[in-house]
């Protein structure tokens, strides 16, 4: 077991949170460092901003990282002496009874991603699981995704967990941070050999509580909160009776057929359809009705990586001040006399600030993982999480939309990672890659329960160890009687729900 000792004389030469005077309290061993991460009163702000327009935050967050050089040249030395006996406590739900052995790897329910904003204000993931404790409200993950390491170490803004979460959905709710535990070392030293976190977390919310409320075009633009645009096929006699309602909240459009004849807009029985332009033909365009008019403001959405590299156009793409990943849409009028095939439509306004629930605790809805230390290693572990960066090489074999597996024996052996000043780690075969830092390292899976003990989480490291540039190996800290206590520090704190 390492620890890092004070200069003589008694003087503390810190970096990161303690020299910025923002470390979090540490316990009287001082082994265990807390931090509040989002007050009851924010919770909502929050959920809002990784919620609104239909997820789009959470589809625009990309690979959290480490900046480091390659790790492809390791030194293992000696093996591990456990501080304390070995220890484990439960899955939820599994506290009195028997593992059963089955064949097949079926995923936990428990996994899923940590999204956050960093310093530099752009938005990140990393993975993570839901973990036993006294009030099923826990979530353990890597210590850099909760900190942000080097100059001046702050926690993370906007801090939430999202379990099976898929292509910006959250299928059971999001989770967002309350208190932050890591180890004392890491908070303070930035000391990878204690890269590890566990975060207690409010009620999870959900969309579709309550009645959303409709209003007009207008209403829906000015508002900046959770909102949501419904397109519904309608018949041509709505369509023709809402065109002539001038009282109608909703946006009436057609989508023209093979058998549309295009005609001018004084045309008995023309209908405007609207067409993507470019920026330079819509700021061309004059105002009022007429065959090429503007049609509307431009629509701006934030997309993920993968959309905005796909789009073609013909309006404009760009990255903001925070990195994120923006299209904007430009339309302009067509007047067209409908054909036999035409389909007519509407769009719905809603703002939904009322429109979320209390989804109920983090264990209760996922279950949790159990959790183990002081372990021997050399054991059979699986991994699971969500990488979604690239190889060395410039590869990139995964999406990081959905979570993947590893099984293998752990590193007998202590490994040295110099890159990150690290002397304590395990390490595991695994060719995954960034984004699946943060992931569980579970001994005893049960495949038929989905169950096991979380005894390590992948550190912020990857290792090219037989130098192809492909990454092979992954890293955790040892999970000794010092994880033990910033685990039981957390799992005895209870987070309630949003008020």
């Amino acid at each position: 077991m390492k620890r890092i000792l004070l200069p003589a004389g008694g003087a503390i030469l810190a970096t990161g949170l303690l020299a910025a005077g923002l470390a979090g309290t540490a316990s009287a061993s001082g082994v265990v460092d807390d931090a509040p991460l989002t007050p009851n009163n924010k919770v909502a702000e929050t959920v809002d901003f990784w919620f609104k327009a239909n997820g789009a935050a959470l589809r625009a967050a990309s690979v959290y990282r480490y900046d480091y050089k390659e790790v492809n040249k390791l030194v293992q030395k000696g093996g591990y002496t456990p501080d304390t006996k070995p220890g484990s406590t439960a899955p939820i739900g599994e506290e009195k009874k028997a593992a059963v052995k089955v064949q097949n790897v079926n995923l936990p329910k428990t996994i899923g991603k940590v999204f956050f904003e960093g310093r530099d204000g752009k938005l990140y993931w990393c993975s993570a699981t839901s973990i036993q404790s006294t009030y099923h409200n826990l979530v353990a993950t890597a210590g850099h995704c909760v900190y942000q390491t080097g100059a001046n170490g702050h926690v993370l803004d906007k801090w939430v967990f999202v379990p099976g979460y898929y292509q910006g959905k959250a299928p059971w709710g999001i989770y967002v941070g309350k208190q932050a535990f890591t180890h004392y070392d890491f908070a303070t030293y930035e000391d990878y050999d204690k890269d590890y976190a566990f975060v207690t977390v409010y009620n999870g919310i959900t969309l579709g509580g309550g009645d959303a409320k409709k209003v007009t075009k207008s209403e829906f633009d000015a508002y900046q909160g959770l909102k949501e645009a419904k397109d519904v096929e309608i018949s041509k006699e709505e369509f023709l009776k809402g065109k002539l309602d001038p009282t109608a909240t909703d946006s009436y459009w057609v989508k023209p057929g093979e058998r549309t004849k295009k005609v001018g807009p004084d045309y008995p029985g023309a209908v405007v359809e609207k067409v993507e332009t470019s920026k330079g033909r819509y700021l061309a365009a004059k105002i009022g009705k007429g065959e090429g008019y503007k049609f509307g403001e431009p629509v701006a959405e934030m997309v993920s990586e993968g959309e905005w590299l796909r789009y073609r156009g013909p309006g404009e793409k760009f990255k903001d001040k925070n990195g994120n990943y923006v299209i904007v849409h430009y339309y302009v009028q067509s007047w067209v006399l409908p054909g036999s095939d035409t389909k007519f439509f509407k769009t719905e306004f809603y703002l939904i600030e009322n429109f979320v629930k209390d989804a109920g605790r983090l264990g209760d809805n996922v279950g949790g993982q159990g959790f183990a230390w002081n372990q021997p290693t050399g054991k059979y572990v699986r991994t699971f999480g969500y990488p979604g960066g690239e190889h060395p090489d410039g590869n990139k074999p995964y999406t990081g939309v959905t979570p993947k597996w590893c099984y293998g024996k752990t590193s007998t052996k202590r490994t040295v990672v110099a890159a990150i000043k690290a002397e304590e780690l395990v390490s595991l075969k695994c060719a995954v890659t960034p984004g699946y830092n943060g992931s569980p390292w579970l001994l005893k899976y049960s495949n038929a329960k989905r169950l096991g003990y979380v005894n390590g989480v992948t550190t912020a490291v990857f290792g090219d160890v037989d130098g192809n540039n492909r990454y092979d190996t992954i890293f955790s800290s040892y999970f000794d009687g010092e994880t033990a206590a910033v685990y039981k520090a957390a799992a005895a704190l209870w987070s309630g729900k949003m008020s």
